[in-house]
This record gives structure tokens, C-alpha cells and sequence, in this order.
């Protein structure tokens, strides 16, 4: 049985980013990592030709590294709007050069940098260069849960939540997920006011919690569970709350860094219960990758 939402009164609007040219500052040409060793490789930006949903985000050789197209409106205030009203699962379109035409998904929104995150086929990719403009049409946010007002949902397409395989069981809302994260091991992003258009990041560089919870599994679109944190105005530790979010770019040697999870449902008490499952990643749900 499907969950009721109020999805037919949710409003679809345009809004725009281009490809957004990776960018490098003489004082940080070299990423100095919690080891100390100073790094200086591939990072976030561009179109990245190798990297897609569903693929590992762990051992690679970059920072931050976030899968296709990343997007951005040259406008501050503009794209401010264009990170938060985009949404997981949304549909985008190459609006100029050899691409326009050819449609793909949003795959996430990261903070700091504030970029939209977006899947497209090889042969797009092959065919986009930096500055191509993309229409998305953004749709999702406000969608809510008729019979659970206690959870908040944010950041992604009502048609691919219906896709994410939630049931209900004596009161809960059992998710799919690929992995459950403890509240400890959340870093970067902790202090913002909202998760809207963002994202905060999962610790790796501990050895022990890196095995004890299979981080080296994680892949890029990866449904997670953080448990004891909730996210309505901002992460935030609460024993007995949770947390989803999708892995949205790749690991980091950076202090308090790691692969960053972009929210898309809460709660405040203990409703959320999490079951893992190998195939709990969008790249599944959306059909770009079979399990």
C-alpha cells in the first residue's frame, strides 16, 4: 500500500543552473588533509566523464568528487533558489549546445560549494561542455506525509519517493536503506540553520568505525539512516530520532569530512526504522543502473 501525500498539491516551477567549471585558488591548490599530507587532485566541478550514481564513492582518487554534471547559476540569490528548489529525482534538461534536447535527474545538492548534482547518459555527457545551460524543473519540496505529520519530508521528486519501497509496520515507517550511521561519525554541515540545497558529511577517517559500519561500501546515491539526528531547521543530535539522506559526492581526507548525505526525510521521534538492503540507491529506482 503506498504512503498518502499531499503530492497533488505540490507546485512544479523552472530553474536553471549551467555547467559549472571546476575552480582552484592559489591557496588551495593543496588540500591538507587530517593526516597532514597535503593533496592536490581532482575535486568538485565540471562534468566528471567516469564517476556515475551507484558507483563507490570511497577510494578515489579525488576530494569531494561528485558524480556528472555539476551545475550552478551564476547568480548568487538566483542560484540560492536554483539548489533549494531542485530536488533528488527531478528532471533536467540541456537547454544550449550539442545537448539540448537530451533530459537526466537531479542526483543531489552540496552545500559550501552549492551545486545541483545531475545524471546524465554517456553520450550526453560526451556531447556538454562547461557553461551549457540546464533547465530542472523543480518539484518536491512541501511534500508531506497525510498520515505522519511527524516526519518531514524535503529535497526529492514525489514520483521517486514513491519508488523508495516504505512500508508501514504497528506504526513505523520501515525505509530501505544501505547503510545506518551513527550520530558520531557526522561532521561538516553541522551548525547550518536548514538542509535545503545542501548537505553534511559522513567522518571516514576512523579505522575502526570505518569497518565496523562497511564505509568503504557506500556509493554515490546510496540511501543512508543517521540515527539520534534530526533535521528540520538543521542537523541536530536527538536520541531516539533519524534521519535519511542520498550520498550525494565522495569521500574526503579532510578534517570533520567525508561523503555527504543530502536529507530527505526526518523525524523528531522514533518512527523512522531503518532496514538495510543492497539495492537501496537511486541509481535502482531511477533505472540508470540495474541491481
Amino acid at each position: 500500500m503506498s504512503l498518502k501525500t499531499n503530492q497533488d498539491k505540490i507546485v512544479k516551477q523552472s530553474v536553471m543552473g549551467r555547467v559549472h567549471h571546476p575552480v582552484l585558488t592559489p591557496q588551495k591548490v593543496y588540500r591538507v588533509g587530517s593526516d597532514g599530507g597535503a593533496r592536490f587532485t581532482p575535486a568538485h566541478g565540471a562534468i566528471t566523464y567516469d564517476i556515475e550514481i551507484g558507483d563507490s564513492c570511497m577510494g578515489l582518487v579525488g576530494d569531494h568528487i561528485e558524480p556528472g554534471v555539476s551545475s550552478k547559476n551564476a547568480d548568487d540569490i538566483e542560484n540560492r533558489a536554483y539548489t533549494h528548489l531542485s530536488c533528488i529525482g527531478n528532471v533536467a534538461e540541456v537547454v544550449t549546445g550539442r545537448a539540448a534536447g537530451d533530459k537526466g535527474f537531479v542526483t543531489g545538492t552540496h552545500g559550501g560549494i552549492d551545486h545541483v548534482m545531475i545524471w546524465f547518459s554517456q553520450e550526453t555527457l560526451n556531447k556538454m561542455v562547461c557553461d551549457d545551460k540546464i533547465l530542472v524543473k523543480g518539484y518536491g519540496q512541501g511534500l508531506a506525509l497525510v498520515d505522519y505529520p511527524q516526519v518531514k519530508i524535503m529535497s526529492i521528486d514525489p514520483e521517486l519517493f514513491g519508488k523508495l519501497n516504505i512500508r508501514e509496520e504497528n506504526g513505523k515507517l520501515v525505509v530501505p536503506v544501505a547503510a545506518v550511521i551513527p550520530a558520531y561519525l557526522m561532521g561538516s554541515g553541522l551548525g547550518a540553520m536548514e538542509v535545503f540545497g545542501s548537505d553534511y558529511d559522513i567522518m571516514t577517517r576512523d579505522p575502526e568505525a570505518y569497518e565496523k559500519f562497511h564505509l568503504g561500501k557506500l556509493r554515490f546515491g546510496d540511501l543512508v539512516y543517521i540515527q539520534d539526528h534530526q533535521c528540520f531547521h538543521g542537523p541536530d543530535y536527538l536520541r531516539g530520532s533519524g534521519t535519511v539522506g542520498v550520498i550525494i559526492h565522495g569521500d574526503s581526507h579532510l578534517a570533520g569530512h567525508g561523503p555527504g548525505v543530502t536529507p530527505i526525510m526526518t523525524c523528531r521521534e522514533s518512527i523512522l526504522v531503518p532496514e538495510v538492503c543492497d539495492t537501496a540507491n537511486i541509481a535502482f529506482y531511477l533505472g540508470t543502473k540495474r541491481p
